[in-house]
């Protein structure tokens, strides 16, 4: 028996879009209001109070009407001024893509790159500001999906706020599955979204903009407004007493209703906790079965991805195709310059489950063997099981 392509996977064990909870499908299904019913508005902003609590925020985040791609790039197209020198920090694809925004709006962009399986040092974004004190804006991904690999943005942030600039945090795939957030990292612009470990379809961004970012923002010029990348439209349309510059996707803040919910009654060390066991469950099969990790150090590792290095002369393609087909188990490839080299898998909301890590193994080794890999899935699946077991006993 094989999937056909034109039939859903079995599981969707991808880096995004992942499957949703089944909370937040119910409440996709709840009545769509009139955006300026009473009602409505009451409960907008207690979602965007609820959503204030999970990130830990002095003011409520903007929830902004697209996914996280909009935020980004409307943080760039906000924070960055004319006059601004921008320090972009390229450690993968999506690092390296917040460069190409940042250079439509700065006046100059530099840059520190890193191999794609590596991190950011934050000594060398130390060194850096300490030559170039002209640095206004410092651009990071925190973990940078593509690769699987996580920066040290609590370091890092640390860095810039000490040299008197802001930092811009792409927190996408990283909040609500780790210990992150916009506090910690002293993020002047800190974007996530609902689409990852908080288990939405995406739709939806959250962003929390420091009182400092604010400052230079409402001082820019040339900052967006009257448009879908303007921050400072949204800013006070969570109160119930003022108007939405647009039309809000009514079910989605249903849907992130329930996600909120979910996350603060699980609580978030419990959350981060499931999200950092599956992906340890993960790493030990695939080791165990004789394939290397994507990043050069593990201690870079993500506990939402799981990034698989495919052995010499196997193209990822055929393999994400070989597992689907044969297991019916959807996994990701890579983005750009890691298209072909790696597989991405992801553990984030629903799928972080070490349930998940088990099938994940078994599907990438037998899609690897298929292709004639001299791979041990038995051990790896042995090992995978023993780290669960461990963690069970411990």
């Amino acid at each position: 028996m094989r999937y056909a392509e034109t039939r859903p996977p079995v599981f969707t064990l991808t880096a995004g879009p992942v499957d949703a909870y089944p909370e937040v499908l119910r409440a996709l299904g709840r009545t769509v209001l009139y955006d300026y019913d009473p009602a409505f508005q009451a409960f907008y902003e207690s979602v965007a109070l609820k959503a204030q609590k999970a990130m830990g925020t002095d003011t409520p985040p903007l929830i902004l009407q697209g996914e996280p791609v909009l935020a980004l790039e409307g943080a760039a197209a906000s924070l960055i001024a004319k006059e601004d020198v921008v320090l972009n920090l390229a450690s993968g694809v999506y690092g390296k893509g917040f460069g190409y925004w940042a250079a439509r709006y700065a006046k100059k962009v530099e840059e520190i790159e890193v191999p794609y399986d590596s991190a950011i040092d934050p000594e060398k974004v130390r060194a850096f500001l300490k030559e170039h004190p002209e640095v206004r804006v410092v651009c990071v991904c925190n973990h940078d999906t593509p690769s699987g690999t996580l920066n040290d943005i609590e370091a890092i942030g640390a860095i810039v706020a000490e040299a008197g600039a802001l930092m811009i945090v792409d927190a996408v795939s990283s909040w609500g599955g780790m210990p992150t957030s916009p506090a910690a990292s002293q993020a002047g612009i800190y974007v996530t979204g609902p689409n990852k470990c908080l288990g939405c379809p995406p739709a939806l961004s959250l962003v929390a903009v420091s009182d400092a970012a604010w400052d230079k923002i409402e001082a820019n010029p040339d900052a967006p407004f009257a448009s879908m990348l303007s921050y400072s439209d949204w800013k006070n349309a969570w109160k119930k007493t003022e108007p939405f510059p647009f039309t809000p996707s009514v079910a989605e803040i249903n849907g992130l209703d329930a996600a909120l919910d979910r996350y603060l009654e699980e609580g978030p060390e419990a959350v981060w906790a499931r999200h950092a066991l599956t992906a340890k469950v993960c790493r030990e099969g695939i080791k165990a079965m004789g394939v290397q990790l994507w990043p050069v150090t593990e201690d870079i590792a993500s506990p939402t991805t799981t990034s698989v290095r495919m052995p010499d002369g196997i193209d990822a393609g055929p393999i994400l195709a070989e597992a689907r087909a044969r297991y019916g188990i959807s996994m990701s490839a890579g983005r750009a310059e890691t298209l072909g080299k790696l597989i991405r898998i992801g553990h984030m909301g629903p799928t972080a489950q070490p349930a998940y890590a088990l099938l994940a193994v078994a599907a990438l080794g037998g899609a690897l063997r298929a292709a004639g890999a001299e791979v041990d899935v038995a051990a790896g699946l042995a090992a995978a099981q023993a780290a669960w077991d461990a963690a069970i006993d411990g």
